[in-house]
């Protein structure tokens, strides 16, 4: 089978979160394909969410890695199989708030399920990282273009992105970088949309492994995997073994 240039596993919200999640931003990370705005939407809106729409509609557990040598996607994974039904299911509720300086969906309600994902966080970042290469010079400083703290900087050393365990926020990004004039009027539209679904138990239920096929190319979905063991694949399944 091919070899992605890289991997990352990441939670994609369930129906119908990820139907407005993914209306917003433009794209189905699950397909591949464009969406249009919704009716009436802001006419900036393709330009506020150019950014978040390459990765596609998810929040990070184990941040984007290409394959160590040795790796392969096969065992790449059997494992994320093994971290899924290992996990028990649970809930969380999600609102529109602003994040070093963009917009995304964040932990609300019960501490419980605010744990729990933290939990899965933690877990994908320890569990997959012998699937994980060292980052790069040139991967290093671009992370360091963003001012980071002494703890940062110690997990970037260690485990190849900065913002994992006790740096860990958990976000569902909806938007790039904005002023902050642009990020009320973006919030806005967003809380519109989000209406319905705000206060709602959003259910946590699967991982998600995505694909960067080529470098510089759109992040895919290529499998879903539910912590019963239900597996779902999506338009980026070549670069894995078949399904069962």
């Amino acid at each position: 089978m091919p070899v992605a240039h890289r991997y990352a596993l990441y939670f994609a919200p369930p129906q119908p979160w990820r139907d407005v999640g993914a209306r917003w931003l433009g794209r189905c990370a699950d397909t591949g394909a464009p969406l249009a705005p919704a009716p009436g939407a802001d006419p900036r809106q393709a330009a506020w969410t150019r950014a978040p729409r390459h990765y596609g509609l998810h929040a990070t557990l184990k941040p984007p890695f290409r394959l160590r040598e040795g790796r392969t996607p096969d065992s790449l994974d059997q494992a994320v199989r093994t971290l899924a039904c290992a996990t028990q299911p649970f809930d969380v509720a999600l609102r529109c708030q602003a994040l070093r300086g963009f917009l995304a969906w964040r932990l609300q309600g019960e501490p419980s399920g605010q744990a729990a994902m933290h939990a899965l966080a933690a877990e994908a970042v320890r569990a997959l990282d012998d699937w994980r290469a060292p980052l790069t010079e040139a991967e290093l400083a671009r992370r360091r273009t963003a001012a980071l703290s002494p703890a940062h900087e110690a997990m970037l050393a260690r485990w190849g992105y900065p913002y994992v365990f006790d740096q860990f926020v958990f976000h569902i990004t909806l938007t790039g970088m904005l002023e902050e004039a642009a990020m009320c009027e973006a919030a806005a539209c967003i809380e519109a949309l989000d209406a319905p679904l705000r206060g709602r138990a959003m259910p946590v239920r699967a991982v998600s492994l995505y694909v960067q096929p080529d470098a510089g190319a759109p992040f895919l979905a290529a499998r879903h995997y539910g912590f019963d063991g239900g597996i779902v694949d999506a338009t980026g399944a070549p670069w894995l073994s078949a399904g069962s």
